[in-house]
């Protein structure tokens, strides 16, 4: 994920496996409603330092990353919690992320990889599922809520990180044909906008015996710059409609300063790793096809390691000029977009809430300020936690207050589109109460299974007024009881239940709607006489 020069290791709990080659066989996905607003519509282009969409409306992608493909579990983390992962993406989308990147490893892609780690109680659907199998379903869903995927390869294996783009076990060339085949399968899907070619580039080996990743040193076995030009051409090959995510180095030499031998000359001037681009302006990645790059650093607070910039008496004043130098200018001097890919902090020590305040100042304010994914919505990262407690269901209001003014959240979109069941559950029956007073109700059962079921009811305010708080109730038959519920509180009282508005999203505003998610025990049964703030929808 995440570390600077100095840091190394992996990220919790993986094991290793021998690289392969990914299956070649396509598949077909439904391509996500045209977006607005947030996410824009059709497939995303560059102009100067601006994304934009397919009618040139500038767009800015405001998102977060869910990780656990790339580990050994080889899918999402949190599919054992008792929040279905719809939920947890309905959470994510209410919240303001219109995007999200999903880290892989090339272990998760090789013919008969097996995800690990999935509650088959809640997440009956996702039972025998390959993880690609997986990746299908969470980008149909995202889309239908009008997010966008951007793909991050994030490790050649599950075992950890690496500071070149292949190793002894997973060669350049398969790294490429993975790509390819990924770009390939999601072709016609404009839910995936890109490619975020290899996670944090990175020195290795003491100066001048550097052996890591260099940036504009022309050996093409460790210059950065050159692979991703040959991986991002490759891919723009299959897919020219994709964007292109190319991250920083660490030191651009490749190479580890010796601040022992008293010269001074050696002691380069090195960032996180990924984070580091300043050389990208003097020497810039040169794709086939233009206006598809966009560079995308990482940036990490004092939490995570502790740089000399956090002791500069200025501090956090200091803080502006660092980023410039790092990647800031690439922007400022509209060269190209800038996508923070990963950013985050515990917000454990007082430095990093001003850090992370400071940070989001310095990438602006609406559609047009900088883009990004913040790190992240799990709650088991060990060096930031997450957007998402441990219960994977609440979230961390601290860490939101601060992002939240910055977030445009997705457009488009429309309702969820139910996917297929699991075996021997009945097909997801949409039922939409006629309209009455200021509200509409539409209810989806997702699953079912003997003993229980799980369901979405959205609720839309028709109204002319915002409702803050916002308050759903419902009735079911005797007999069926509540077993969990998501995006609101939801408790239940005879055969009443209630969805309280959760504090992070309190109000309702006239034409939006929210999607409440339950399971429950007892025979399927659709929602009855359902009320919004006392008004039958």
């Amino acid at each position: 994920m995440h570390r600077p020069t100095a840091l190394g290791g992996a990220l919790a709990a993986l094991a290793t496996a021998a690289a392969g080659v990914l299956v070649a066989a396509a598949v077909s996905t439904t391509p996500a409603a045209a977006a607005t607003a947030g996410t824009g519509t059709g497939y995303l282009h560059t102009s100067g330092n601006k994304i934009v969409d397919s009618t040139g409306a500038t767009v800015r992608l405001t998102g977060i990353n869910w990780f656990g493909m790339e580990t050994d579990n080889k899918t999402f983390h949190g599919l054992w919690s008792s929040n279905p992962w719809r939920g947890q993406l309905d959470t994510m989308a209410r919240l303001g992320y219109n995007t999200l990147r999903i880290p892989y490893s090339n272990d998760a892609l090789k013919p008969g990889a097996t995800a690990t780690g999935i509650n088959d109680f809640v997440n009956p659907d996702l039972v025998g599922l390959s993880p690609l199998q997986i990746l299908d379903k969470v980008i149909d869903y995202a889309g239908s809520k009008g997010m966008r995927i951007i793909l991050d390869r994030h490790r050649p294996t599950s075992a950890g990180q690496s500071p070149l783009w292949y190793t002894s076990t997973v060669s350049e060339a398969t790294w490429i044909a993975d790509w390819k085949v990924l770009a390939q399968r999601y072709a016609n899907n404009p839910t995936v906008i890109g490619a975020d070619l290899h996670n944090e580039p990175h020195a290795e080996g003491t100066n001048p015996a550097a052996t890591g990743a260099c940036w504009g040193c022309g050996d093409t076995a460790r210059d950065w710059r050159l692979a991703a030009e040959r991986a991002g051409n490759a891919i723009l090959g299959v897919q020219p409609n994709w964007l292109i995510f190319v991250e920083g180095v660490s030191c651009p030499s490749g190479g580890l300063s010796n601040v022992w031998d008293n010269d001074p000359s050696n002691d380069e001037d090195c960032g996180w790793w990924g984070g580091n681009l300043s050389r990208a302006g003097q020497f810039p990645v040169r794709l086939n096809v233009a206006n598809r790059l966009v560079y995308s650093p990482h940036e990490y607070a004092t939490s995570v390691y502790h740089q000399a910039w956090f002791d500069d008496p200025t501090y956090p004043a200091n803080m502006p000029g660092i980023w410039d130098k790092y990647w800031g200018y690439l922007y400022k001097q509209n060269i190209a977009p800038i996508m923070m890919g990963e950013f985050g902090t515990t917000l454990q020590d007082p430095k990093d809430k001003v850090w992370l305040q400071n940070l989001m100042a310095y990438t602006g304010t609406g559609v047009t300020g900088m883009s990004f994914t913040y790190w992240s919505w799990n709650p088991n990262s060990g060096d930031t936690g997450g957007i998402a407690n441990d219960d994977w269901t609440t979230i961390n209001q601290a860490k939101q207050d601060i992002l939240q003014p910055y977030l445009i959240p997705p457009a488009g979109g429309g309702n969820p589109t139910p996917t297929p069941t699991g075996s021997g559950s009945p097909s997801p029956s949409p039922t939409t109460p006629a309209p009455s007073g200021g509200c509409t109700a539409t209810y989806n059962q997702v699953n079912a299974w003997q003993g229980g079921f799980q369901g979405e009811l959205t609720v839309k305010n028709t109204g002319t007024a915002a409702l803050n708080p916002w308050s759903a109730t419902w009735t079911w038959p005797s007999g069926v009881t509540l077993a969990s519920g998501w995006n609101a509180t939801v408790t239940q009282s005879g055969s009443t239940v209630t969805a309280a508005a959760p504090t992070w999203a309190a109000s309702l505003a006239p034409g939006a709607s929210v999607t409440v998610g339950f399971t429950a025990n007892g025979t399927a049964a659709a929602p009855g006489a359902v009320k919004l703030n006392g008004t039958a929808c």
